[in-house]
Parts: structure tokens; C-alpha cells; sequence
């Protein structure tokens, strides 16, 4: 984990491999902020989805016993937001280094697209 401070707040950067050993433990709550279509064609299984244009920090649900963290495709919109919400006051702020890119590339589980017929499919990680 990297931590860096904003506009007075902290952000701290998470591995995806970090994000899962918390996922996988039912630690945290992620929310992808990528678009509608990005998410219909390839999300983390069970994360919530809150587009960046539609993203405001004061409408977030409570951290109380489940952290949030947000990701993106590269980590770039999740970053901006991150610092938006420390900017914000909003504390912890996490979000996932590389975004969904990066998971996929550690060779994490995520939900996909059929090409064939267009339903979802599972895609089992590495270590399934």
C-alpha cells in the first residue's frame, strides 16, 4: 500500500492483489467508476458500479465496517476521484493501483462477456 496526501487528505493506492485479499475476506466494498459499458462487458464480480460523471462524494454510503475502494480501466479516473473525495474530507480514501487492467493482469477473477452470445461469464483467476 502507498499512501500520498492531497489538499490536506490522504489516499492510499492498494495493489489489486491487495484489494482481493480484502475482497476475498469480505473487508472492503468496491465500486468501479468506469462507464455502464466498460462494466457490462468485464467488472470485478460484485462490485458496485458508479460512473464518474454521476460520482459524488457526499452521496457515498458509510465506511462503517467495510472500507471503500474504487476502481477504474487504469487507475486514472479512480485516482481523481480519490483525490476529490480527500479533498473532500472524506477519510480513508482508497483506490486500486492500475485499475482493472492491472487485476487482470495478476490474474484475478472477474466477471466477462460471452462473445458467442453475449452473456456473462465467469472468469476464474490463477490461483481458482
Amino acid at each position: 500500500m502507498k499512501t500520498e496526501t492531497v489538499d490536506g487528505g490522504t489516499i492510499e493506492t492498494w495493489t489489486p492483489q491487495e484489494v482481493w485479499d480484502a475482497y476475498s475476506r469480505g473487508k472492503i466494498a468496491l465500486i468501479d467508476v468506469r462507464t455502464p459499458q466498460e462494466y457490462m462487458l468485464e467488472h470485478v464480480e460484485g462490485a458496485l458500479l458508479l460512473p464518474m460523471p454521476f460520482f459524488d462524494s457526499e452521496k457515498l454510503p458509510s465506511q462503517e465496517g467495510k472500507r471503500l475502494v474504487l476502481y477504474c480501466g487504469s487507475s486514472a479516473r479512480s485516482g481523481r476521484i480519490a483525490s476529490a473525495c480527500a479533498a473532500k474530507g472524506l477519510a480513508p480514501v482508497t483506490h486500486m493501483e492500475g485499475g482493472f487492467a492491472a487485476w487482470k493482469q495478476a490474474g484475478l477473477p472477474y466477471m466477462g462477456t460471452d462473445m458467442a452470445s453475449g452473456a456473462p461469464k465467469r472468469v476464474p483467476g490463477k490461483q481458482d
